[in-house]
């Protein structure tokens, strides 16, 4: 396929199909550039050279109710992680003035566990109410399932967006999930959305799914009109029962990543969990297709570090985003 045409089409309006997002992933290797440059094309048109830096917060770790196969937190893991009870209003703030001081344009507060506690949610609100009162960053949560009122509550405390990923396809989910349902998550992110907060839903890849799981999760999360898109790079955890899964390829995790930005050309898309690992030296060509990164660390491995990242940036030319308005 012609993937300058392609993109000149998505750029003209036109959705991109499962055949062609098919194709992107099964583009031979010596096409990955040409990929890369297309799927350039339209993220420069939406975002710019701008890449905006996230910074997450765990907030209670481990110690999780859910089985998902791909988690060091969930209730099958033997992983060694630092396992704590829920933050206080006070820490949450400590961590949303560091995460300003070094530019961060959103702070997500996550937990773990199958829903919020009132004592996880209130502690998130409160926290909420004064972040977005007093400093100038935007605020996401990832609570899991949530109620129509939870969801109003967070909107009210100046919450902003909702993340609640998809994980990977409807087909596949079951197999590395058991204790909800694919479509739960999906209603979760409908309630969300429902109370005026943006969705952050994304997903993993490198888990043992297909190349159609991958494409049907692109084309799910362009259905749903989702407003980000966080793209995880599955690195296996000792202790996890997907442990042993070989590792994703550099250049496959980049023509995933270029797909993503193709199907879903107007979303925020984020090089998530795992970049550093998955990508390594090839991590600057992630950012032709995607327009957002974590910086500092994830839930319970660490990154590379703000600085390297910024340094990063700054050589492959391109610019840290600014918190608007």
């Amino acid at each position: 396929m012609n993937w300058s045409t392609i993109a000149d089409e998505v750029l003209a309006g036109r959705a991109a199909t499962r055949v062609e997002a098919l194709a992107m992933l099964q583009a031979p290797d010596d096409e990955l550039l040409q990929l890369l440059d297309a799927a350039f094309r339209v993220r420069r048109r939406y975002f710019g050279r701008k890449v905006n830096l996230h910074v997450i917060r765990n907030a209670q770790s481990g110690n999780c109710t859910e089985d998902c196969s791909y988690c060091s937190q969930s209730a099958r893991s033997t992983a060694e992680i630092e396992r704590h009870a829920m933050e206080s209003a006070e820490a949450l703030v400590t961590g949303a003035r560091e995460a300003a001081e070094v530019g961060a344009v959103k702070y997500c507060m996550v937990t773990s566990g199958r829903r919020p506690s009132e004592q996880v949610l209130g502690a998130v609100c409160q926290a909420g109410a004064w972040i977005a009162s007093h400093l100038k960053i935007r605020l996401c949560v990832s609570l899991g399932t949530l109620t129509d009122e939870q969801a109003q509550r967070l909107k009210a405390a100046g919450v902003t967006r909702y993340n609640h990923n998809l994980e990977s396809s409807r087909r596949f989910f079951p197999q590395i999930c058991t204790t909800h349902t694919w479509d739960e998550r999906v209603a979760t992110v409908r309630r969300a959305r429902a109370a005026g907060l943006e969705a952050c839903c994304g997903g993993i890849i490198g888990l043992g799914e297909t190349l159609e799981d991958r494409a049907d999760l692109a084309l799910a999360l362009r259905d749903l009109e989702v407003e980000a898109i966080p793209v995880n790079l599955f690195n296996p955890r000792a202790g996890t029962p997907l442990a042993d899964r070989p590792v994703l390829g550099a250049v496959e995790a980049l023509k995933t990543l270029a797909m993503f930005r193709l199907v879903n050309p107007k979303a925020e898309l984020r090089a998530a969990g795992g970049r550093e690992i998955i990508l390594g030296t090839l991590q600057p060509l992630a950012l032709f297709a995607v327009n957002s990164i974590f910086t500092q660390g994830y839930l319970t491995t660490k990154g590379q570090g703000t600085n390297r990242d910024l340094e990063m940036l700054e050589q492959a030319g391109f610019e840290m985003g600014m918190v608007e308005g």
